[in-house]
């Protein structure tokens, strides 16, 4: 195998550690994604939906949908782009859908448009009517021109249903007809054929409702390597009435479209290329140089501000950092979270840095680290060093009560079109596993709710060993045969991504390429933009990874103070060392109070007899 495609449906989640993955095994990645869009044709008239008995709702999904395929940088743009645009009408939990607005506003060269069973016109092929189905395919190529696949697709599905191998003849003949380039594919969900039932049960979750026998998994849709898929082919040209040849240009044509999908990793996704915000957003000019000249001004200004100008050793570990973040260019970096902090500071919520950021002088003179490393002998190395290629991290704690403030600011400094939240996978461990397999294999609500809270927090892959071995699940383990396959289906859940959610403190700070390089979709409040990719792959694509951490200490700081001020009309700055000095509370002595308090909070001293108080 010398290339291969990941189409995600609905996202590109995937897309970094697919491409790493890629780079491995020495496959060449192709980088796509499976979405709904809206139907053309008027729709048939709504029926009334129906719901379940005891209450609740199923899902109803958009039943268009086709395949983006990158060709290169811009394509990957816009294929950004129309993602973000499915995602940004879906705030009340409905299913992404791709407006034909967004289309023709983004879509153009650069884009491989895979049109398959599930896509209108070839939809239309499946009722006989191949003059819609032209009438359909016609907006595609005012858009996308010479970019436009038919994709046929044969799974022994019987009749004309998608997947049947009628289908896929009548869509190679409507490509013919229409001189548009026909591909192969097997419409891939899994890499080994025995993993068909778990694709029901992930449909079937999808869908809030028990698996639909009338709809199950062919079966069919794993890796097939090269000598099964040409037997396809032939069976496909031949029940077109074609020949051999035409089977081995269709073969052919799937063949170049997968070679004219030429992204790469770096140079287009920015994969291990830093991306940080435009220095002229600090007020540094356009030369070469530029953010490098105002970091230095500013640190300087910060020695003199904290009366550290005239000392020789912090002059010193100056030069040494300025040095070290010139070498790898993260100049820009220090002004971005330096303007973060002092934005935060200006609307009166109480920060400071935590973590191995605290050990850099050049954080102590732009005010994002209150201490002086050199006071508390801190090591810059360990927070960045020439040997060490990865972005530095500074996290910052922030009041608890007002961290969503924290995050507007930023907003507002940066713009939407550089800043996104983080996402965080949520992934299948055992309970979510039973849960969800239960539901579609039909098993009682009752019965999967007691399964699931019997088992304790694990992974799904030891489900079986802990029925086995666990002394609170001998019960249940004696009725294990009742629910037939649960365990096993739900084992192979592990690991498998459910969801994606807003990180708790991750913000991401980026250049104005930001949404070129990384579809977003709206938080589930729907207030920020989230980036489709976990934190570990938004740092592997360059970005500045920023941790905002809501402190609830920071804000009972920040609530004594003012009330101190309330009662006596001082105010308390705990930022000034003059008045609060680092020096009295070293980390060691506090370490050791620490452990002198717990351990006489978990071994208290024996207590004396007991005198019985004199009568009154």
């Amino acid at each position: 195998m010398s290339a291969l495609a990941l189409t995600d449906r609905d996202t590109v989640t995937g897309a970094v550690r697919f491409a790493q993955a890629c780079a491995g095994a020495g496959v060449r990645p192709l980088f796509g994604i499976d979405l709904a869009v809206e139907a053309l044709a008027p729709p048939p008239p709504a029926q009334r939906p129906r719901t379940p008995a005891h209450g609740g709702a199923h899902v109803v999904e958009p039943p268009l949908r086709f395949v983006l395929l990158a060709q290169d940088r811009a394509g990957w743009a816009r294929l950004c782009r129309i993602t973000s645009a499915a995602h940004e009408g879906a705030l009340s939990g409905t299913p992404p859908v791709v407006p034909w607005e967004a289309l023709r506003e983004y879509g153009g060269p650069g884009l491989a448009v895979l049109l398959g069973p599930l896509s209108e016109p070839v939809r239309a092929l499946s009722v006989g009517r191949e003059d819609v189905a032209m009438k359909l395919l016609a907006p595609w190529k005012e858009i996308f021109g010479r970019g436009v696949r038919l994709e046929a697709v044969a799974q022994n599905r019987f009749g004309t249903a998608p997947g049947s191998l009628r289908l896929a003849a009548r869509t190679l003949a409507l490509a013919d007809r229409t001189r548009t380039t026909a591909v192969l594919s097997n419409a891939v969900r899994y890499a080994d054929p025995a993993q068909h039932r778990l694709a029901d049960v992930l449909d079937a979750a999808r869908l809030l409702r028990p698996v639909d026998r009338r709809r199950l998994d062919s079966g069919q849709r794993w890796l097939k390597d090269e000598r099964e898929m040409t037997v396809v082919a032939r069976m496909i040209a031949e029940c077109a009435g074609a020949d051999v040849r035409r089977a081995r240009r269709l073969l052919a044509d799937t063949v170049a479209t997968a070679d004219g999908c030429a992204v790469d990793p770096a140079a287009d996704l920015g994969l291990g290329v830093p991306h940080f915000p435009e220095p002229s957003l600090f007020g540094a000019g356009p030369e070469t140089g530029g953010a490098a000249g105002l970091l230095r001004l500013k640190s300087e200004e910060g020695l003199v501000r904290r009366g550290l100008d005239r000392d020789r050793a912090a002059r010193e570990r100056l030069e040494e950092e300025l040095a070290v973040i010139s070498h790898w260019n993260y100049d820009a970096y220090f002004l971005a979270v330096g303007q973060v902090v002092a934005d935060i500071r200006a609307k009166g919520i109480r920060v400071a840095a935590r973590g191995s950021g605290a050990g850099s002088l050049v954080c102590h003179a732009l005010d994002i680290a209150t201490a002086n490393p050199l006071d508390h002998s801190l090591l810059f190395e360990r927070f960045l060093s020439t040997r060490r290629e990865s972005l530095p991290d500074i996290d910052i704690d922030v009041e608890s009560a007002r961290r969503l403030e924290c995050y507007d600011t930023i907003f507002e400094r940066f713009g939407k079109e550089r800043v996104a939240v983080t996402a965080m996978p949520e992934t299948y461990r055992a309970r979510r596993a039973l849960r969800d397999t239960g539901l579609a294999l039909g098993i009682a609500p009752a019965d999967v709710d007691r399964i699931a809270k019997s088992f304790p927090h694990l992974r799904a892959s030891d489900i079986t060993n802990a029925l086995a071995e666990l002394p609170e699940l001998r019960q249940l383990a004696a009725e294990a045969h009742r629910f037939g396959p649960l365990w096993e289906l739900a084992e192979g859940l592990d690991s498998l991504v459910h969801g994606m959610a807003m990180h708790p403190c991750g913000v991401v700070i980026s250049d104005a390429t930001l949404l070129d390089r990384l579809p977003v979709q709206p938080t589930p409040q729907g207030d920020y933009s989230m980036a489709m990719a976990a934190k570990e792959e938004i740092e592997a694509l360059g970005n500045i990874k920023l941790d905002v951490l809501g402190v609830r200490m920071q804000s009972a700081m920040a609530h004594a103070v003012t009330e101190i001020e309330r009662a006596t009309g001082n105010r308390i700055d705990l930022d000034d060392p003059n008045r609060c000095p680092s020096t009295t509370c070293s980390p060691s002595s506090s370490s050791r109070r620490a452990r002198r308090w717990a351990c006489s909070s978990w071994n208290p001293r024996p207590a004396g007899p007991v005198v019985p108080a004199p009568a009154p």
